[in-house]
């Protein structure tokens, strides 16, 4: 298997070739699932004691399995929170891989790590976090999150040892991601909802929430957390207030910006987010709003010596890595995975390649994307706007229409290899969502989609 010989070679060229081929195209096809029993009728086994041979398998993938994939870049699918990796990201996504760099300690990944932290100095600069405060790639928001959040519990524990065997609680807003309740519950914490009156959380509701909580609960409460643009509809919660009141009540203050984080770096936004930088930490999903390949997310902590406390692991083969000959920067200390691969090495090559300002106006064009479909809803009376755009994310309905109309409408255009977007609830009503990040959607786009909203 190890052995290079001309099976290798050829197969070497035929990856390449489907690499400058997929990425030369700006419109891929749109793939639709199968159901498994249906590609295993046409695929057959795989994994056999033979194996199938090289040039097989890839035909099977090229030919059979990714046109059973919904490509994340397609211009037309506004669905989710989609993604358009640049061409630069994913050709060093190969490079990364090829190089075979383990990215957890700096013994290992020395030219790696710098790279990547040379990324994250820029993604720190945006959110304005005091001078000290640093991050690191992890595998997505959710990974962040979780690293973040165990670092806010470890800090409430030193503080409180009392509380060493008490579930610790935390306050977020009906609007929070789901991940944010997934990982409450890994951490056996438990979370308090915040409904609020306004479409955002605010310090006043925030306030009112502590208030209200018993002497208890008030004790095991460990961390706020807010989020700079909700995956739904793009809405950024009141920072600024709900920073001051953590301040106030000495309470770990986490901001979750996995889809939002990359509109730090839109001039027409900026302001939005003030008080980010008095967050304790900060998730951003490069792969989502700064185009990188999955997978890549980013925690930062404005203290990073408490992240450090809560995981940086120990182990008598790990003793070598505290050697002086190995001290550097070392991704394992700050978030929850100790193997990790350098899934910032895309982002860091991109950004060096093209430089921030293209990547400012690739976002501000995104933002501007959800005004252009905005005003066109406005201006169609069969379409109804249900809520300003936020972000890049407009929600909006079609007179008439029910759940099951938006769902077969959905379906019609997906089938078709049209476009993939997909309905939403707002308020308990059924909505159509729009998501913009690809810069390569275009204005044509977006009338062609709501033309079949007839």
């Amino acid at each position: 298997m190890h052995t290079i010989d001309m099976d290798l070679v050829e197969m070497t060229l035929d990856v390449m070739k489907y690499t400058i081929d997929r990425i030369s195209n700006v419109t891929p096809e749109l793939g639709s699932p199968k159901k498994e029993e249906d590609l295993l009728r046409i695929v057959g086994e795989t994994i056999t004691p033979e194996g199938i041979g090289g040039e097989n398998a890839f035909k099977l993938f090229r030919d059979v399995l990714v046109k059973a994939t919904v490509p994340i870049d397609h211009p037309r699918h506004l669905a989710f929170v989609p993604a358009a990796p640049t061409r630069a990201a994913i050709m060093f996504d190969l490079v990364t891989s090829a190089s075979s760099i383990h990215g957890a300690y700096w013994m290992e990944g020395a030219g790696g790590i710098f790279c990547e932290n040379q990324a994250m100095k820029w993604l720190v600069s945006l959110t304005k976090l005091p001078e000290g405060a640093f991050g690191v790639f992890t595998s997505g928001g959710t990974a962040a999150n979780l690293s973040a959040l165990v670092t806010a519990r470890e800090e409430w524990r030193e503080n409180k040892p009392e509380y060493a065997r008490e579930r610790a609680l935390l306050l977020t807003s009906n609007g929070a991601h789901s991940s944010i309740k997934s990982m409450a519950k890994v951490m056996d914490a438990d979370v308090i909802l915040i409904d609020s009156e306004d479409e955002y959380l605010s310090g006043e509701d925030l306030k009112k929430t502590i208030d209200g909580l018993s002497p208890e609960d008030r004790d095991r409460l460990f961390a706020v957390v807010a989020t700079g643009g909700t995956t739904n509809a793009g809405i950024i919660d009141d920072l600024k207030t709900i920073a001051d009141i953590c301040e106030q009540e000495k309470i770990w203050f986490h901001v979750d910006c996995a889809y939002g984080g990359g509109a730090l770096a839109a001039t027409s936004v900026r302001h939005l987010f003030k008080g980010i930088e008095k967050a304790d930490s900060i998730t951003i999903d490069p792969h989502k709003w700064l185009f990188s390949p999955y997978d890549c997310g980013a925690v930062i902590y404005k203290n990073l010596e408490l992240a450090k406390k809560a995981h940086s692991q120990k182990g008598a083969y790990l003793e070598i890595f505290k050697d002086e000959g190995a001290q550097g920067f070392n991704p394992a200390d700050y978030q929850i995975q100790l193997t990790r691969r350098l899934r910032g090495l895309p982002l860091w090559f991109s950004l060096a390649m093209h430089g921030t300002d293209k990547y400012k106006k690739a976002i501000e064009r995104g933002i501007e994307l959800a005004q252009i479909a905005a005003a066109k809803i406005q201006d169609n009376d069969n379409l109804e706007l249900v809520r300003p755009a936020s972000l890049s994310v407009v929600l909006f309905k079609r007179k008439g229409w029910n759940a099951e109309d938006y769902r077969d409408w959905t379906y019609k255009n997906h089938r078709e290899g049209f476009a993939l977007v997909t309905p939403s609830l707002w308020k308990d009503e059924s909505v159509i969502r729009f998501c913009f990040i690809n810069p390569d959607t275009t204005e044509e786009d977006i009338d062609k989609i709501l033309e079949t909203l007839k």
